[in-house]
């Protein structure tokens, strides 16, 4: 699927834009899952088409780095009907963006929608505030709540997926 190498195991990060949380989120939770030995495929996507082919805000950039992690050859894209085969988990930042991809989801698709956060234990169904219109703070706050929800999710699927191989 993805060089090579197949994979049981595939996320898709979504949030409005695709220029400030979900790829973060995406970079955030590649690092998690290699770190675990966890073989994913990762990507991230809009419900909107705002920004379609630019690279995460400069901010989203500048807080990954800081924290070891390159986020800037991504480029944003919108969600597709495509994506509600090709992924097995679909993970939203907030209600709104979960709507929307219900909304969009076609009737036998087979990914599981989520938000980040329902894999925190006592914080599903809370949003991942969206930093845009706000300051450097904001984005590092952002990257904090993203950073705690994408290790509980590659957790939940390193441990999902060492149930099924067993």
């Amino acid at each position: 699927m993805h060089g090579g190498i197949e994979h049981k195991t595939s996320v898709l990060f979504v949030c409005l834009g695709n220029i400030c949380r979900s790829p973060m989120a995406e970079g955030a939770f590649r690092e998690a899952a290699q770190a675990r030995g966890l073989a994913v495929l990762v990507d991230s996507a809009g419900t909107a088409s705002y920004h379609l082919g630019q690279e995460p805000d400069a901010r989203a950039i500048t807080v990954a780095r800081n924290h070891g992690i390159d986020i800037a050859g991504q480029s944003a894209r919108q969600i597709e009907r495509d994506d509600f085969y090709r992924f097995t988990h679909i993970i939203a930042m907030d209600r709104a963006n979960l709507e929307g991809l219900r909304a969009k989801a076609p009737r036998d698709g087979t990914a599981r929608l989520a938000m980040l956060l329902d894999a925190v234990e006592g914080r599903r169904g809370e949003p991942v505030a969206d930093p845009y219109y706000g300051d450097a703070a904001a984005f590092e706050a952002a990257w904090q709540v993203i950073n705690r929800g994408v290790d509980a999710w590659a957790d939940k699927l390193l441990s999902e997926t060492t149930h099924q191989s067993a």
